[in-house]
């Protein structure tokens, strides 16, 4: 092509990131990144941030990612599109034109209306988040010296696997540090379908039922959340007295989709073509979708790769390829060196489970990093953070 695309992208996750850095050294593309948030959050080891690792391990400076590339980064929150003028402009006002449109903004949390939630439960799905969890926690012990009768994780999905899998050994430790001992930890997992992670086979959700009921973890299939308020949460029209209840359960699509008129299927994502694209050189990728594995990073990793190589083909005067949706390998911890792995029609758990995923967080690290970052990033998950002073002062003693 003769002239140079103004790229735009929207979204500094796992898609939009990958799509920028392949297109950013290319001469026939001029990249921005529209974004939100100042890092990348990398939401496979939030989990372990909200459980007393470091913020490092799940957060990525985008100046560190993008400091070798030419990219053009805006802070601001997509709201409107103006598909004859082409531009894109943020909830504060700024216009952000384009040639090529790429949309990759990621989920946000659906409470399904149920009431209380929204008020009282906590999340782990952003640093803020976590950083509010693990405050609760911490102050807790402090005024109650005692931990709640009951922690409550609602969804029992990957991320409420994870989280119910971590948190008991997370809170023995905090408990120690508080000079709090003898005491009994009561958690429990509720979820709404008849079994434990229902998207996946049987034969996966009975090795993680096994798993984390030898944790100690209360298991509750089939049951309803009807409300919370500021001292229970209701299941089944029965009370649980709690002031720590975690939402896991679950998103819908970003509601810019819905606000500027996209075309949606199933699950409120976006209608796609065998190339990504919604609308003539407007792309959707990743969790917003409307393809067989959106949701996961492996799918939004692959998915900034395969739009970004499409452009760089067509302004190579070549035509665009399809594409195919690869089942990506689900690797899921639940606890301290165990994790079940469904890889095709294989699955497996255990400490192989576990040393998998390590090597799968190094190998997403490095397509998002350079090598020597990337060990860096990886090996911060085994620093201790807590913003709590008795635990700090504790953690630099051991």
């Amino acid at each position: 092509m003769s002239k140079t695309e103004n790229v735009l992208i929207v979204g500094g996750g796992f898609a939009g990131v990958k799509a920028a850095l392949e297109l950013a050294d290319n001469e026939d593309f001029h990249v921005t990144l529209l974004t939100d948030d100042r890092d990348l959050r990398y939401y496979p080891t939030l989990y372990r941030t909200a459980t007393g690792g470091s913020r490092a391990n799940s957060s990525i400076p985008l100046d560190s990612i993008l400091s070798a590339s030419n990219i053009d980064v805006v802070i601001g929150q997509a709201e409107t599109l103006d598909r004859q003028k082409k531009i894109v402009t943020t909830v504060d006002g700024q216009a952000c034109e384009y040639d090529v449109l790429i949309l990759a903004l990621g989920v946000v949390t659906n409470y399904f209306g149920i009431p209380g939630l929204p008020e009282y439960s906590y999340s782990i799905k952003t640093q803020s988040e976590v950083a509010r969890f693990k405050n609760h926690l911490h102050k807790q012990l402090i005024e109650d010296n005692r931990p709640d009768l009951n922690y409550i994780i609602i969804g029992a999905g990957p991320t409420g696997i994870e989280l119910a899998g971590a948190l008991p050994e997370y809170l023995k430790h905090i408990m120690k540090n508080h000079g709090i001992s003898k005491r009994s930890i009561h958690i429990d997992l509720i979820e709404a379908m008849p079994r434990l992670l229902p998207n996946l086979p049987k034969s996966v959700s009975r090795k993680v039922k096994s798993r984390l009921k030898k944790l100690g973890i209360s298991l509750y299939l089939k049951s309803k959340v009807e409300g919370e308020t500021a001292d229970e949460l209701t299941i089944n029209g029965k009370p649980i007295r709690s002031h720590t209840v975690i939402w896991t359960a679950g998103v819908t699509n970003h509601p810019f989709f819905t606000s500027n008129k996209f075309v949606l299927m199933g699950r409120g994502k976006v209608a796609v073509d065998t190339y990504l694209q919604t609308e003539p050189n407007i792309f959707v990728l990743g969790d917003n979708a409307n393809t067989p594995y959106s949701g996961l990073a492996q799918t939004a990793l692959r998915d900034g790769s395969f739009v970004a190589q499409n452009l760089i083909r067509r302004s190579k005067g070549k035509k665009f390829k399809s594409y195919n949706a690869k089942e990506p390998i689900s690797v899921i911890p639940a606890g301290n060196r165990w994790a079940v792995v469904l890889w095709g029609r294989f699955h497996f758990a255990g400490l192989s489970g576990y040393l998998l995923r390590e090597a799968a967080d190094l190998r997403g690290f490095s397509k998002l990093e350079p090598w020597s970052n990337a060990v860096q990033q990886f090996l911060s998950e085994f620093l201790y953070q807590d913003d709590c002073s008795i635990c700090s002062l504790a953690n630099s003693k051991s």
